[in-house]
């Protein structure tokens, strides 16, 4: 057994540390450390009365280097799962290179001044990870990180030659407020009101927000209306699926999520820059994450079921195929076992099952990797054992 240390208290953070308790004959210790303990301590109550595990609980503060070198000293971490905001990946990835203990995240770097996100600045840093005889696992969530695996298990056991890929994204939930994220609304919404990109023909083609719309039939929901955006795994699986000729990324909304997004930009509310309000600097996002519900709390309301899946187009032994590849997440199913909903249960299971392989030594290579550069088929098998069993779906067309 191997303690691990998870940074991060919100929805996503609950899961991973109930699951990691779930599998107790991996993990040793299990530290959940937070800027506000008082989430920790919560979590791990909740822990100890479902599943008989203690865990430890620590206050930090993820920007500061130097307190978490101290923090997986004295915790004696051999991973750390990095579950905190997008902004904290380069100073947590520093502080494990520095320590030499696995990394794990599930969503790449993003500036909190600028609305971009991209791995280069995580690639940039291979080679002190690979000094420190490190592994760190980019994007080990569900999108990214099961929808690459899906892409890397397509491509070993269905196809010879991957040319086109559509991620689907589907949350049919219903949460019954008027308006809220499913996560982190400041990510959230920068994600959504941001230019749409894809890959066609060796470049990246963009799109005005929202402006490109199909309707898919999504399995155990219907159809439903999905928009193209960009997505960070398309980063990766373009560069490392070799073949790929079109590779896209669609997302649901419903009309009111919309309808609420467009106003709240058109008056500003989700500028990234501060503004003087009465003599007070405030950035008008993150003065609207403290107005919307936390995403933490919608598990206990939240209906109806998620899908999220790849669809494949290419070539096996000469013959064109197309293979469509999915999970489907039942929201009150998952707050029944981990007290969340669909969408943190999703991102969380796919966190825990990548430190299990690693710590497991399936998946333990020095250096910075994607999910997609490792072998495929373990992680597929933990999908059915851990809750997110998938479909295999032939299409003909």
């Amino acid at each position: 057994m191997s303690n691990v240390l998870i940074i991060g208290a919100g929805g996503v953070g609950r899961v991973v540390a109930h699951k990691c308790a779930m599998n107790a004959a991996t993990f040793g210790d299990i530290t959940l450390a937070s800027r506000t303990k008082s989430k920790c301590d919560a979590i791990a109550l909740e822990i100890k009365q479902k599943w008989g595990v203690s865990i430890k609980t620590a206050a930090i503060d993820a920007d500061d280097k130097t307190a978490l070198i101290k923090l997986i000293a004295a915790e004696k971490a051999k991973i750390v799962l990095n579950i905190a905001l997008p902004y904290q990946d380069l100073t947590i990835m520093d502080a494990c290179a520095a320590a030499k203990v696995d990394y794990l995240d599930t969503a790449n770097y993003e500036s909190p001044e600028l609305a971009k996100f991209e791995y280069k600045e995580q690639w940039a840093r291979f080679d002190l990870f690979k000094n420190a005889g490190a592994t760190a696992l980019l994007g080990s969530g569900f999108d990214p990180g099961v929808t690459n695996a899906f892409s890397a298990y397509a491509l070993k056991h269905y196809f010879d030659e991957i040319y086109y890929l559509d991620i689907l994204d589907c949350n049919a939930g219903d949460h019954g407020y008027p308006f809220a994220t499913n996560f982190n609304p400041e990510i959230n919404l920068r994600e959504v009101s941001a230019k749409g990109r894809y890959w066609e023909n060796g470049k990246w083609i963009e799109t005005d927000p929202l402006s490109v719309k199909i309707v898919w039939d999504y399995p155990e929901v219907g159809e439903k209306d999905s928009y193209l955006l960009y997505h960070e795994e398309l980063e990766s699986l373009v560069k490392n699926i070799k073949g790929l000729k079109r590779a896209r990324f669609f997302m649901t909304f419903g009309q009111s999520y919309l309808t609420h997004m467009r106003c709240l930009e058109n008056v500003g509310m989700l500028g990234i820059k501060p503004v003087d309000h009465k003599g007070a600097q405030i950035v008008p996002i993150e003065f609207l994450k403290t107005l919307l519900p936390d995403p933490a709390t919608l598990g206990a309301r939240t209906k109806g079921k998620t899908n999220i899946g790849c669809v494949f187009e290419g070539v096996k032994n000469g013959k064109k195929r197309k293979v469509y590849i999915y999970n489907v997440c039942d929201h009150e199913a998952c707050y029944r076992e981990v007290f969340s909903q669909a969408v943190s249960y999703t991102t969380g299971v796919p966190a825990m099952i990548g430190a299990k392989l690693i710590l497991e030594g399936k998946w333990k290579k020095a250096g910075v990797w994607n999910m997609e550069n490792f072998d495929p088929d373990p992680f597929m098998d933990e999908l059915n054992k851990q809750g997110l069993p998938y479909n295999v779906i032939e299409i003909n067309d």
